[in-house]
């Protein structure tokens, strides 16, 4: 078989699979500018292919000089630069947009065609003119040319290195398909120029390798998915899952964790509309529209929006956060992130319920504390009133035996009425007494689980922490010191129990950090300072730890062990800020006490 005939055949073979590249291209109708950019590219070879093809074929058939079958494949040659960093312009930025700058890249491949056009006249572009580089002597604007056509060609390959490298590592398969199609032409060219022997049948054929490889990297690979074998099995075993949508809602990708979210298949997800029944039938309507919104939304701006749904599949609960993805502030698609918090908010659900059993625990702790303050309170006055019965009995016998005896006088009735009287005022003050245990009792009980917003003054309010906490003080062997340095009458507004239960859980502190230690002293002290009321609490124990003072009222902690749960202190610091607008401030010192101040605004 002849040289010729090998390179028709070649020829040939390059000519049909630039055409159903070309086809196939044409007939994909996303990424427009990509496949008309692309097309462009495709079409400049074919001009070089078809007019390469036509010179061997009839060359010697029609008599007609070499020469001018390169003018035509030369229309072909000079744009194909410029095709081709157009394609590769669009390939690495999706938002690409043609500016009237751009128009520039032409006036050399234009200048070409009228130089080669009218060669015969200036010789500017060959001297002499031969099929193989060997016998050909270039002209001077061959050189122009040809720097102009490897800058073109550096350039578009900078570009899709660049943005390749940058998205997907350098070893994509897509990288890969890209820099060997793009090397051989190159190659072949360079040596050309510094003079390697070679025939120009060889240019069209290694161009349509790279026009080969490019439309295997773009079609093959699904349009731009630039996704490393590595990086996919990375992403792939994350717990979050994601899904890569383009400006027509397309789903250009995602990873294996959005597969099980969706239910779906990959053949089935991939290129398929993201809002479309199958694609979108895990979220429900509703979630939906709010979704497509945040979508469209995000294209304008670095913003993250986020939104949670359940999904319909599994009744799994997903943060959904929605960001686009900008390349040098160039749209090229929007990510939407799932992130399965299901788990989090059962976790949610179990410190609440846990929060809720501490509380319980704590209105209980309070509530027997209540039922010891009456059982102490009580047993004393119900005991003088039971001795007083007694003595009004004797008293009542005492009398009823003196009616009618001569004996006694009127002095003597007197005497048993007033001593009858003595007895009926101790009963009246015990009564008296055992009436404000109760209202205390009953005012701090009735309301154990609500909140009630009340005027009640100081006296009021030390009077029911006094009764309350003299069954502990009692069994405690402890004094509580009550100085009241303002008017008693000076009133407050807010929730007595609350308050009440506050001090209450202070002093118990105070008695607490005595650890058994008998005949001390607390103080209670109710001051004005500015204008705020000034409640304190203070105790002359051990103080307080260091890393419990760093982290008092932040959250729960106790000194107590496992006999306590931190939630005391904690609770009151949220009372006083939300029920009375309030502060708590605490001043310790180890070895030599404690003082919790309770500090009210006041008008």
């Amino acid at each position: 078989m002849e040289t010729n005939q090998i390179y028709i055949i070649a020829l040939s073979i390059c000519t049909i699979s630039l055409g159903i590249l070309l086809v196939t291209t044409l007939n994909n109708s996303r990424k427009k500018a990509l496949n008309i950019s692309f097309s462009l590219f495709v079409v400049c070879l074919m001009i070089c292919c078809v007019g390469q093809l036509i010179s061997l074929v009839f060359a010697d058939k029609w008599d007609i000089e070499p020469v001018y079958y390169d003018y035509f494949v030369y229309i072909g040659t000079c744009f194909l630069p410029v095709a081709f960093l157009f394609f590769s312009m669009i390939f690495a930025k999706s938002n690409f947009k043609f500016k009237k700058k751009y128009l520039l890249f032409f006036i050399i491949p234009i200048l070409t065609l009228l130089i080669i056009w009218t060669n015969d006249y200036h010789h500017l572009f060959y001297v002499v003119y031969n099929t193989s580089t060997a016998y050909t002597t270039f002209g001077p604007y061959f050189y122009v040319h040809s720097i102009y056509s490897f800058a073109l060609f550096f350039v578009a390959i900078y570009y899709l290195l660049k943005y390749c490298i940058r998205n997907a590592g350098f070893f994509s398969k897509q990288s890969i398909l890209i820099i060997l199609g793009v090397s051989v032409p190159i190659i072949i060219n360079l040596l050309g120029v510094l003079g390697i022997p070679m025939t120009i049948y060889i240019t069209p054929i290694a161009f349509t390798i790279t026009a080969i490889f490019s439309g295997l990297a773009i079609i093959k690979f699904k349009f731009l998915k630039v996704t490393p074998i590595a990086l996919q099995k990375i992403v792939d075993r994350i717990s979050d899952g994601y899904v890569v949508i383009n400006d027509e809602f397309i789903i250009t990708d995602y990873n294996k964790t959005f597969l099980n979210i969706s239910n779906m298949d990959s053949a089935t997800l991939r290129n398929s509309n993201f809002f479309s029944n199958k694609s979108s039938k895990y979220i429900s309507q509703k979630d939906l529209t709010i979704l497509k919104d945040y979508i469209i939304k995000s294209r304008t701006t670095y913003e993250t929006y986020s939104m949670q749904i359940q999904s319909t599949n599994n009744h799994k609960v997903y943060t959904v956060e929605v960001a686009s993805i900008f390349s040098d502030d160039f749209f090229i698609g929007t990510l939407v992130l799932f992130k399965d918090i299901t788990q989090h908010i059962l976790d949610l659900e179990q410190i609440k319920n846990n929060q809720n059993m501490l509380m319980e625990r704590e209105r209980l702790a309070s509530l027997g504390q209540l039922i010891g303050g009456i059982a102490h309170n009580l047993k004393t006055p119900i005991m003088s009133i039971s001795g007083a019965a007694e003595g009004l009995t004797d008293l009542i016998n005492e009398y009823d035996e003196s009616i009618g005896d001569p004996e006694v006088t009127y002095e003597d009735h007197h005497a048993i009425a007033k001593d009858m009287y003595d007895w009926v005022s101790k009963i009246k003050s015990y009564t008296e007494y055992m009436s404000d245990v109760i209202t205390a009792v009953k005012g701090q009980a009735v309301t154990l689980s609500e909140n009630q917003s009340t005027s009640f003054d100081i006296d009021e309010l030390v009077k029911r922490v006094n009764i309350l906490m003299k069954h502990e003080l009692k069994n405690a062997l402890l004094t509580l010191n009550i100085k009241i340095n303002i008017d008693k009458n000076t009133t407050l507004n807010g929730d007595i129990t609350s308050l009440v239960q506050v001090i209450n859980n202070m002093i118990s502190n105070s008695i607490q950090a005595y650890n058994g230690t008998p005949n001390k002293d607390i103080d209670l002290i109710v001051d004005k300072t500015g204008n705020n009321i000034v409640i304190s609490v203070k105790d002359y124990g051990c103080g307080l730890p260091e890393g419990v003072k760093k982290k008092l009222f932040k959250e729960m902690i106790t000194t107590k062990g496992k006999n306590g749960t931190g939630l005391g202190l904690f609770m009151s610091y949220s009372t006083i800020k939300a029920h009375f607008n309030g502060e708590i401030t605490f001043e310790s010192e180890k070895g030599k006490g404690t003082t919790f101040n309770i500090i009210i605004p006041f008008k």
